[in-house]
């Protein structure tokens, strides 16, 4: 199997979440799909802090659906566990951006999770678009992270 690397810089967005029992599979564990979303929810935050939300993106036009994305699973959570999600925004380009994740268990700090995704810029017809100036200035000051080319 060819490993895939997800780098995470020390400079990572912290998020904390707390396993709700709706998150969950009749095994009792989260269910897969759902690490997409603590991967969303990480991410919005980060956008948050930074000034940039999404929903100031979409009033200007731009909109950023995942083309890509990939997880690595390698243990499971489990209701109620508390879950740190570091999240680094590690590529920004014209028309696209990527972020890496990594989640882990506060409990034991076990590594459950790692992935990626990978964001297009499209306008409201769904048409590629790129950053406009302000916002690629304002996300290359406050979001991607230093110890990554640019």
């Amino acid at each position: 199997m060819t490993q895939i690397q997800i780098p995470l810089p020390d400079q990572a967005h912290i998020c904390h979440y707390r396993v709700l029992y709706g998150d969950t599979d009749s095994g009792g564990v989260v269910y897969y799909a759902n690490y997409l979303r603590f991967f969303e929810l990480s991410r919005t935050e980060l956008m948050r802090d930074a000034g940039c939300t999404y929903r100031s993106l979409e009033e200007q036009g731009m909109i950023l659906p995942v083309v890509e994305s990939y997880v690595r699973y390698k243990a499971s959570a489990r209701y109620d566990d508390m879950l740190t999600i570091r999240t680094a925004m590690i590529e920004l380009r014209k028309f696209s951006c990527r972020f890496n994740y990594a989640i882990t268990r506060e409990a034991d700090d076990k590594l459950l999770v790692k992935g990626f995704t990978v964001h297009a810029v499209v306008n409201r017809e769904g048409s590629l678009t790129q950053f406009s100036p302000p916002v690629y200035s304002l996300l290359t000051a406050t979001c991607l992270c230093p110890s990554n080319p640019r």
